[in-house]
């Protein structure tokens, strides 16, 4: 058993992690970054809570690039194939569900 004190955690570096579970090929961490992180699109589907903070999330749909801010309590979904990057306005703490080793 873990409990998680989010508010407590921060890395040494931009998007530092604090591995919370692995569970079929699933990865459950919590991030801490002041830092945006790069565009990419993951390996399969993606859930962004922030759990602390507020971050801008910049993504593209059909070719179109958007954003909106998320804040604290929030929950971004990025179906397979959305091109997406995350910009923290100021320091954040996320909780990122992902399948295991994607980028």
């Amino acid at each position: 058993m873990k409990i998680i004190r989010s508010r407590d955690f921060t890395a040494t570096r931009p998007w530092g992690a604090l591995d919370i579970a692995s569970m079929n090929g699933i990865t459950t961490r919590v991030h801490w970054t002041d830092q945006p992180y790069k565009w990419h699109v993951n390996d399969g589907e993606e859930v962004f809570a922030v759990l602390d903070g507020r971050v801008e999330m910049r993504y593209r749909e059909d070719g179109v690039e958007r954003s909106t801010v998320l804040e604290t309590g929030d929950v971004f979904h990025a179906p397979v194939g959305t091109e997406h990057v995350a910009h923290p306005l100021g320091a954040a703490r996320v909780l990122v569900v992902e399948t295991q080793g994607s980028v």
